[in-house]
């Protein structure tokens, strides 16, 4: 996979597409880490970016805070200690976990393993800081 276009092919492909744009889709996860517990889901934005006008990027990025409500200093300090991919960045009033690739050469792992770890450390850190499931 190389270009954005197929990218697009195997996201609609492989995961439940709940906004469907030119440069953005947007999925839904769903996460149950045991059989008795509820399930949880979490949104994640994909992105196409294109860097210097001539090289396209994929952009991961996951909500799973509203900036205003936590102490930014802690959630920093544990995305420090516990997240392997990716990094917390302020978009509008909300904290989100996002990972960028390089679409040139892009195998389908190096999609996906980065996709499900930023989703699932988004997913366990709302439900540790917030114990809400809202993203």
């Amino acid at each position: 996979m190389a270009t954005w276009r197929e990218l697009v092919t195997f996201i609609r492909q492989s995961y439940r597409v709940i906004r469907d744009e030119p440069e953005e889709l947007r999925i839904r996860v769903h996460f149950r880490r045991d059989p008795d517990e509820e399930e949880r889901t979490q949104m994640v934005v994909i992105a196409r970016e294109v860097l210097d006008k001539r090289e396209e990027w994929v952009q991961i990025a996951t909500p799973f805070a509203n900036a205003h409500e936590v102490d930014l200093i802690s959630v920093l300090s544990e995305i420090g200690h516990t997240t392997v991919v990716g990094g917390a960045v302020v978009m509008g009033d909300y904290l989100v976990l996002r990972h960028s690739l390089p679409l040139v050469n892009l195998d389908i792992n190096e999609f996906t393993d980065p996709l499900e770890l930023v989703t699932g450390a988004a997913e366990t850190l709302e439900e540790q800081i917030t114990g809400r499931d809202e993203y």
